[in-house]
């Protein structure tokens, strides 16, 4: 196969994605997602390159055509893997790959990927140089604007340093940039505490746009409004959402509309249930675990009257007996009416 360099081939130049997010965007919830944003970038969760070798691929790797577009966050410290997780997406038709170098777990730390790369940008430039000589994917970077760690001896936290490592993975011929407008704590703060404590400093990401303008920067954190997505992209070229999806996944009812132009008619919240009810059955028949099912539509009326209601429900229904889950999802949906009032 012939190769064209990295800085040659054509990325999603999406104004809106949506986070890869470990234990919570897998197949089933980007299903659901795809049928309230036909157009916004979806991501799979991190997936370590060694997972991908050694482990159950269907699992893992699975989607159907209707998840597209969609892109691989994959993990890992050593380019013989990666590059090799590489050519198994190309394979699966994945259509960009991610690599993350922001989470900033102690497990992720211990293996020193995530995070821990930007303390290294040559080493981390020649991992996506690895992962891009194996296959003609697009190949991106996620990455905080810092990182800090006293036990480490580390302080990554000037706007000088970001830069820095900026320039040296653009030389590598990366050209899409994911930045989470955080500094990652490597000194025991929870990857949840990592997303609230370290303030938010969205000025740096908008400098990084105005000191690399032919490079694509997109920012991620903290957006959970229209109004506030708006905003940034009058600085940069993408926003990332992440935890505002999850907890109010509606939000994303106007994206197509509102960020890509499109014509068609916004579905309903009726419309989303009825789609996802034969297929959350089919998916529970194949044993995959109810609580992981229910999830991407619980927080589905997240500000609306019966919203409660509809949790509480569901989150009954997660501990039921398997013979009573179909009954007991379909009564739900058939209630809503009264819990709702209105179901739109």
């Amino acid at each position: 196969m012939a190769y064209t360099e990295l800085s040659s081939r054509s990325f999603h130049a999406s104004p809106i994605s949506l986070a890869p997010m470990v234990d919570k965007t897998d197949r089933d919830w980007r299903w659901i997602m795809r049928h309230i944003t036909r157009c916004c970038l979806l991501y799979t969760e991190m997936i370590t390159a060694p997972a991908v070798l050694r482990g159950n691929r269907s699992r893992l790797l699975g989607f159907s055509e209707r998840e597209k577009p969609l892109a691989l966050q994959l993990g890992w410290d050593e380019g013989a893997l990666l590059a090799e997780a590489c050519r198994i997406a190309e394979d699966y038709g994945y259509d960009e790959i991610n690599l993350n170098c922001g989470c900033p777990s102690e497990r992720v730390q211990r293996h020193e990927f995530g995070a821990s790369l930007m303390a290294n940008p040559s080493k981390t430039a020649k991992l996506l140089e690895s992962m891009a000589k194996a296959v003609n994917l697009p190949v991106t970077v996620k990455h905080r604007i810092g990182i800090r760690s006293e036990k480490n001896h580390l302080s990554l936290e000037s706007y000088e340093q970001l830069s820095r490592f900026v320039q040296i993975i653009a030389d590598s011929g990366c050209r899409k940039f994911i930045v989470h407008a955080r500094i990652a704590d490597l000194d025991g703060l929870s990857p949840r505490e990592n997303r609230e404590i370290p303030p938010l400093q969205p000025g740096l990401v908008y400098r990084l746009k105005e000191d690399f303008p032919h490079l694509f920067i997109e920012i991620n954190g903290g957006y959970r409004t229209p109004e506030a997505v708006d905003e940034a992209l009058g600085r940069v070229d993408a926003v990332m959402i992440g935890r505002a999806a999850l907890d109010n996944p509606w939000m994303l009812a106007e994206a197509d509309r509102r960020w890509f132009k499109a014509v068609e008619p916004v579905p309903s919240r009726s419309d989303i249930l009825a789609a996802a009810l034969p297929y959350i059955i089919r998916r529970a028949e194949e044993g995959v675990p109810q609580g992981k099912l229910l999830a991407p539509i619980m927080n589905l009326f997240a500000g609306r009257p019966g919203a409660r209601k509809w949790r509480r429900t569901l989150t009954e229904l997660i501990a039921s007996p398997s013979e009573d889950f179909t009954s007991g999802l379909e009564n739900a949906i058939i209630h809503l009416d009264s819990w709702c009032h209105e179901r739109h």
